[in-house]
């Protein structure tokens, strides 16, 4: 089997596995308790938010715990939401192939009153962030951009938007739930207000991850009860889970360079292979792009039924983002970038991790090549694009 789905989920790493493992059996106290056992889960749940912080620069204090990314999304957005509100500044700027616990949220935000601005997503996969400046207004109270796309792997100028931000004294939060653990990020250097992350997306477990949360921004509390995590996050702490998503990104951290380098030649390879498929073509910049991260277009097929026999041939990849692989609607990912409908319903995505080999890539690019060609060879909208009834658009 050869699994290349790495942006759906991460296996868990054996330094996660055994860090929750020893939490759950030694140190299983309830954090806010004054006894031993709880002092002690306590001290693990510092030294995991201390971890944290250190990593993606920031301070300790700034890190809240979550249940996941949408949750992060979710309460920095509607806080920001709830800051500007106070102050009559009823409008946010984002783009339009962020992740659906963004895009949710906004819609939720313009059904009570406030006005959206989604930015256009280029053909390459990247905003400009000249058009970024150029959405912000005066009663604009945030703007929230992804890191990297968890589609189609292209990394933001983030940097450049953060600066922007700064300038404009507009608060800045980014979902880096596909970025983090596998790019540098520093929150101070770039700007960054808040940022969003979660642990199954760098070999951590399901179910937690954290919001980063700059000195000074008020946090609007999505779960009311009691007063763990600065009175802005009820209910008990996972302190298995958060200890291990803090081992599994100090370890992701201390081997990210020669993953990056690895899994970029690795990309580069399967991409020139995939290249040999005619009518096919990579979604986003080849270049600006996630390390592990491939993402084409096969014109004449769909994607369901790719994976389907990709998978018959042990290779588990998806068509786009695993929160959304039960719907039939094309990935609107793919719509921002430009993609029409019929060129959209035909995309595979393939994120591959740190134990990818060059043979593997071989067979990848073999399967690929040999599924598109089957199901081609009884497609009926292959058929009129070879009669010349229809015209090919790759």
């Amino acid at each position: 089997m050869i699994y290349a789905d790495n942006a759906a989920t991460t296996q868990m790493s054996d330094t996660a596995l055994a860090t929750m493992t020893a939490v759950m059996k030694e140190t299983w106290g309830n954090p806010s308790s004054l006894y031993g056992v709880g002092q002690r889960a306590k001290e693990v749940l510092e030294e995991a938010r201390a971890t944290i912080a250190d990593i993606i620069g920031a301070e300790p204090r700034e890190i809240l715990f979550t249940s996941g990314g949408s949750e992060a999304d979710n309460q920095a957005i509607l806080s920001a939401a709830r800051l500007g509100e106070k102050s009559g500044k009823k409008h946010i700027v984002s783009s339009a192939f962020e992740h659906h616990a963004v895009l949710h949220t906004l819609k939720r935000l313009e059904a009570e009153g406030f006005q959206v601005t989604l930015v256009d997503v280029h053909s390459d996969g990247l905003i400009r962030p000249e058009e970024v400046r150029d959405a912000i207004r005066e009663d604009t109270c945030l703007v929230t951009i992804m890191y990297a796309n968890n589609e189609i792997g292209t990394i933001q100028p983030i940097r450049e938007i953060g600066e922007i931000c700064r300038e404009k004294k507009v608060l800045f939060h980014t979902d880096a739930v596909q970025a983090v653990g596998h790019v540098p990020i520093d929150v101070k250097a770039e700007n960054i207000d808040m940022l969003s992350a979660s642990a199954h997306k760098f070999h951590g477990p399901k179910g937690v991850g954290f919001l980063y949360a700059r000195k000074g921004i008020r946090l609007t509390s999505l779960i009311e009860g009691g007063a763990q995590e600065r009175g802005k996050r009820a209910g008990t702490e996972n302190v298995a889970g958060i200890a291990a998503m803090a081992a599994a990104l100090r370890e992701e951290n201390a081997h990210m360079a020669e993953n990056a380098a690895h899994l970029t030649e690795m990309r580069d390879l399967l991409i020139a292979g995939l290249r040999g498929i005619p009518h096919g073509d990579l979604n986003g910049d080849a270049r600006r792009r996630l390390p592990g991260n491939v993402n084409f277009c096969f014109e004449g097929i769909e994607g369901e039924s790719l994976l389907l026999l990709l998978d018959d041939k042990g290779i588990q990849a998806s068509s786009g983002s695993a929160c959304t692989s039960g719907d039939l609607d094309p990935s609107h990912v793919l719509l921002a970038i430009g993609r029409v409908h019929d060129v959209a319903h035909g995309s595979l995505r393939l994120s591959i991790g740190p134990e990818i080999t060059a043979e593997d890539v071989k067979t990848i690019v073999g399967a690929v090549t040999e599924v598109v060609t089957y199901l081609r060879g009884f497609s009926p909208i292959w058929r009129d694009l070879m009669s010349g009834k229809k015209e090919f658009i790759l």
